[in-house]
């Protein structure tokens, strides 16, 4: 997190407040939920990591995975989701705000943070489908009490939908670069269908240790499998029966001015709804959004996938005609977007051209991939040709800070979902044809095990520790470049940068800990190793440059 981008963002938090006083009377919506009936779950615990009621099942699995499969009405789904998931969705409601007291230390300023939440958020519930309200009421219902301060459950529930889109729009704020490829014909082993992708939403480490696999059978629609996160039920990456896949990838924004429909439901709402590529189309179509977004969609009915590129004053779709794959990364390619100056510069100064162009690459050396080679690609570390940019740089395709990572085989109706850490882990394998039929419940298994990729041997090496210490030594150094009487020895920033010594960060980081300590000698040296190497964008690159001229006037005087 660059503190930085915080405050910047932080700062407009605070100036729409200011001008918000008219509007800050907390809304009171609550769905009508009447119509469906319920049955009010009494979950069976068998033991510390598997639970049941009648045919819904929560339950662990041996690469840490949780399971969840889940039936019913929309009201029925949402009790079963909360009921099931309880403990786990309050826990991953209090690693979220906790998060955020984080970056906003100052009471006055939390207080003015939730008036600004309950105003921009005003308007969503009129964005929002009644039926996915009504799971949300549901679902709301087993949240926990410690945060009613900030929103009633159901609001609440449904505000932390739309943090996924206001992660993206702030990028600065959130870090994500997700990456995306598909491939079929003469591009895969057997000329089926195959789509992998990164999801790199990052909320910090404990939140993406609870990674949720849901199987989903709803009363209406299509059942479908989606990866994310206990209290969430929205989609980020999913398949759905009719071998129908979505997955979402953040384009340039603008900050949103108001709270519309989360990319997360019109994406759910194109996996429980849609056979093909043009009902997807149409779906995504008829909803207003309030960030800009790349929905991948493949088909096995088509066999065939586009990207659907969504904003709130445009709407886009890419396919191409004489090839049988593309990537998608951070950044719009459809003709609608041809013009589009934010588009535009955002893929000369961001990592999101450098991204795709990597994948380019990739593909060149590996050809028709298979899903072992699609989860290598996944897993690839390095910059263009090969080269050492140094761990967690965002130019990389795995930046070892991804909530997860998916593979697709929409045709055999395949999912492979990745296992902590990242998407280093173990990839298991899940057979809808088999999940959604009477085989499932007779095993009572939902994983294919002898389908699953082996973890990365990254994980196991000397490396990966040292990655792991350097995140963890990182806050202390930002500590110390905020607090001018906190002091570190030499010993620790020569330790700091030795643990990931390509990354040009630690060199930045260090150069700013020496300059605010007056130590502008030392401070010279450390911002020009850091512009010696791969600087992950182009503001990243000019705020070295900017110090790095300040550090020389110092030196003058």
């Amino acid at each position: 997190m660059r503190r930085d981008g915080i405050r910047k963002y932080l700062a407009i938090i605070l100036i729409l407040n200011l001008t918000s006083c008219g509007v800050r009377k907390s809304i009171k919506h609550v769905p009508d939920v009447k119509q469906y009936s319920l049955e009010i779950p009494k979950v069976n615990k068998i033991n510390d990591s598997t639970f049941s009621f009648n045919q819904n099942y929560l339950t662990k699995n041996k690469q840490q995975l949780w399971e969840l499969y889940i039936k019913g009405n929309p009201l029925q789904l949402g009790y079963n989701n909360g009921a099931l998931t309880q403990n786990l969705m309050q826990k991953q409601e209090e690693i979220f705000f906790s998060k955020v007291e984080g970056f906003v230390p100052s009471k006055f300023k939390q207080n003015l943070l939730r008036g600004f939440l309950k105003w921009y958020n005003r308007k969503m519930y009129l964005n929002v489908r009644e039926d996915y309200q009504a799971e949300l009421y549901g679902l709301s219902q087993y949240s926990s009490d410690k945060y009613d301060f900030i929103a009633p459950k159901f609001l609440r529930s449904m505000y932390l939908h739309g943090a996924h889109d206001i992660g993206h729009a702030m990028q600065d704020l959130m870090v994500v670069g997700c990456t995306s490829l598909a491939v079929w014909n003469e591009n895969t082993d057997d000329g089926d269908l195959l789509i992998g992708r990164n999801f790199d939403f990052y909320v910090g480490d404990d939140f993406a240790k609870n990674k949720l696999v849901e199987f989903v059978e709803p009363e209406n629609g299509i059942s479908y499998l989606s990866v994310s996160w206990p209290g969430m039920i929205g989609v980020v990456s999913g398949m759905n029966k009719e071998g129908i896949t979505v997955t979402i990838n953040a384009g340039k924004s603008k900050i949103p001015l108001t709270a519309k429909t989360p990319i997360s439901l019109v994406t759910r709402e194109i996996l429980q709804y849609a056979k093909n590529i043009n009902e997807a189309i149409a779906i995504a179509k008829k909803r207003k959004v309030f960030v800009s977004e790349s929905i991948l969609v493949g088909s096995a009915n088509d066999k065939n996938a586009v990207i659907i590129e969504v904003s709130p004053d445009n709407f886009g779709v890419y396919k191409v005609e004489n090839s049988s794959r593309f990537f998608c990364t951070n950044h719009f390619q459809s003709d609608a977007y041809k013009d589009d100056k934010r588009n535009q510069k955002h893929i000369l100064e961001s990592h999101s051209e450098y991204r795709y162009e990597k994948l380019q690459e990739l593909l060149e050396e590996k050809k028709k991939l298979n899903p072992e080679k699609m989860a290598s690609i996944l897993r690839d570390k390095s910059g263009l040709k090969g080269e050492k940019i140094g761990y967690g740089n965002e130019k990389a395709i795995n930046q070892l800070l991804a909530h997860h990572a998916v593979i697709f085989s929409p045709q055999k109706k395949l999912v492979w979902v990745s296992a902590n850490p990242y998407q280093l882990g173990e990839f298991v394998c899940y057979d809808l044809n088999e999940i959604f039929s009477d085989k499932r419940l007779k095993s009572g298994k939902f994983a294919k095990s002898e389908l699953n990729i082996a973890k990365d041997s990254f994980v196991d090496s000397q490396d990966f520790k040292n990655y792991e210490e350097y995140k963890k030594l990182s806050s202390q150094i930002e500590g110390a470049i905020d607090d001018k009487e906190k002091t570190l020895s030499e010993e620790f920033i020569n330790h700091y940068k030795d643990l990931n010594p390509e990354f040009w960060l630690v060199y930045y980081q260090s150069g700013k800990y020496y300059f605010n300590k007056k130590e502008y000698a030392k401070a010279k040296i450390e911002f020009e190793k850091a512009l010696s190497k791969e600087i992950t964008t182009v503001p990243d690159k000019e705020n070295v440059e900017k110090y790095l001229k300040k550090t020389n006037k110092k030196l003058k005087k």
